[in-house]
């Protein structure tokens, strides 16, 4: 039997939570463009207690100008900027509270630490209500206060040179992995470990290291669709042997297991969800579930109807067209996932050998969702799984072709990742995950495929019965015009694809290509260059994410 890749609580527990502080929690990021100033307005009508602590700054390469008085504080703001600001809750005539609104518009960024002998607690929440960036409460000594200025005015800094010297390290080890000979859990952890830096290096200022993640991840392309090429058959021939966890596997190895320990489960397929975007989801969900990841291999082509399908029947399409022939035809279209709740119902009865309720739903409108979380608690006090397809992400990168607003806020996989999080924060998925929550009910979250953004056209020749998909494409003496762009299959069934008529192969496009005719090059090129993509052989579209997602009140 296969080896499955376990959940695994990996060291990402505490890196996803160090990424998730890139950024603070208005959104902004921490990467600012210009550092403030190194100097120090220090606002205190007992000047001459801190003569001991400005010297200490002053030491330490910061420059401290002084106020007794809150009006003077005032006056000196309007004629220079200032690094931080510390401020004294007791002052002569206004509370030090009642300046923070005063300085802040002034200077909106400017950081205001509270340095009081107030042990208040009214005080103290009243400081944190208006979002001050530190209280310290006296006595203090110069180190505390140099401690946090310095993690104020220059922890930026210090973040970004602390990330890029690890990912100097990281990457010169993952060239190295990368000139070995790589097996699918090796590929696995490269591609995995490679979609974490793309995350942690977006909200820096970096494009150099973001460059030199960029061309490593399209090099390994090439050695990728040689893999798959050469081992996909064989993982199919000996499914007992040593392969990949794959589409056909998510609900025997990873949901089963959940429905014989809880009798229940919410099993979640948000359609097209990449593995980096994954990754900046995932500290949206920490603070309520534990998190256990792994990782699986969608099957091929690595598209909708081919890859959905057999997560919820278990089986190949080849198999699912000899026991449900009238449910598979030979057409590419989601029109071929019009069964997924009962191929799952019939899966998990086969697993469980016993019948398993199946509440299933597929949720593309806003309506849909609203209505969804209607019923949703009733669902989920049920035994059982509720199987919940999310089809936003997948129509946004198909709909960023088609527009020419969703192109330009989806413009690169940065841009896509931000607007997916964006999504992610008010969706109905998220809502659905919460409610599972509060619930008890422990979550499995996966996707059927990735997507890879597409900019180099593949010429392609083939007869006019050839499918339209760009990039996969089954017809009769099929070929590219160049070796490179294309992994040819000749043998269908080998993929465990239902036969064709005599001289139909498969051409699945490699690295950033999509397919184009000769004849309509300048269209497809037009319409198709820079769009997101799936169905072909790259690590973006087949390496995916699974997660456990176990409610924190029942543990």
């Amino acid at each position: 039997m296969h080896e499955v890749a376990n959940f695994k609580n990996v060291e990402l527990g505490r890196s996803r939570r160090q990424s998730a502080t890139l950024s603070d929690t208005s959104g902004r990021s921490m990467f600012r463009i210009m550092p403030r100033p190194k100097t120090i307005l220090w606002v205190d009508d007992e000047i001459e207690s801190l003569a001991a602590h400005v010297f200490f700054l002053n030491e330490h390469g910061f420059q401290v100008e002084q106020a007794a008085h809150g009006d003077d504080a005032i006056a000196l703001l309007t004629r220079q900027p200032y690094g931080i600001v510390l401020l004294d809750e007791q002052l002569p005539g206004r509370r030090g509270l009642e300046l923070v609104g005063e300085i802040r518009s002034i200077d909106p960024a400017v950081p205001v630490v509270m340095v009081t002998k107030s042990e208040e607690a009214g005080t103290m929440h009243e400081a944190i209500g208006i979002e001050l960036d530190d209280y310290l409460v006296k006595p203090v000594n110069p180190r505390q206060v140099l401690t946090v200025v310095t993690r104020l005015l220059e922890g930026d800094r210090i973040r970004q040179q602390r990330l890029s010297r690890d990912f100097v390290s990281c990457f010169r080890e993952m060239e190295m992995r990368r000139g070995s000979r790589l097996g699918w859990r090796e590929w696995t952890e490269l591609v995995v470990e490679a979609a974490q830096w793309e995350v942690r290096l977006a909200p820096s200022d970096e494009s150099g290291l973001k460059e030199a993640l960029r061309t490593f991840q399209t090099s390994l392309h090439g050695g990728f669709a040689e893999y798959i090429g050469t081992n996909y058959p064989r993982w199919l021939a000996n499914p007992q042997g040593d392969r990949p966890p794959m589409s056909v596997d998510v609900c025997s190895e990873f949901l089963v297991p959940l429905l014989e320990k809880h009798r229940k489960a919410l099993f979640v397929v948000v359609d097209c969800l990449r593995l980096d975007q994954w990754e900046s989801l995932t500290p949206l969900v920490t603070d309520v579930f534990d998190v256990e990841e792994s990782h699986y291999f969608s099957i091929l082509p690595s598209a909708t109807p081919f890859a959905r399908n057999a997560i919820f029947s278990g089986l190949f399409p080849v198999e699912i067209a000899a026991r449900h022939p009238r449910w598979w035809g030979n057409r590419e279209d989601e029109s071929l996932n019009a069964h997924e709740a009962d191929l799952l119902t019939e899966q998990l009865e086969e697993l469980m050998d016993a019948p398993v309720q199946v509440r299933y739903e597929k949720l593309t409108t806003n309506a849909e969702s609203r209505a969804l979380l209607q019923r949703l608690p009733a669902y989920l006090s049920q035994d059982g799984v509720t199987a919940l397809v999310f089809n936003f992400i997948d129509q946004l990168t198909h709909g960023r072709a088609e527009h020419a607003i969703l192109y330009e806020v989806a413009r690169d996989a940065n841009a896509l990742r931000s607007l997916t999080r964006t999504w992610f924060q008010d969706s109905a998925l998220l809502r659905a995950l919460k409610e599972a929550e509060r619930r008890g009910v422990p979550v499995l979250l996966t996707t059927d495929h990735g997507s890879i953004h597409c900019n180099t056209p593949a010429t392609v020749y083939a007869k006019r019965d050839a499918t339209a998909n760009l990039r996969y494409k089954f017809g009769e003496d099929l070929r590219a015009e160049a070796a490179a762009d294309a992994v040819v299959v000749n043998d269908l069934s080998a993929w465990g694809l239902p036969a064709r008529k005599l001289g139909v192969r498969m051409l699945l496009a490699t690295g950033d290509r999509f397919f184009v005719y000769p004849t309509k090059l300048r269209e497809y090129q037009s319409r198709y260059r820079g769009a997101f993509l799936h169905g072909g052989v790259t690590p973006e579209e087949l390496i995916l994410p699974i997660a456990l997602l176990t409610p924190r009140r029942s543990t």
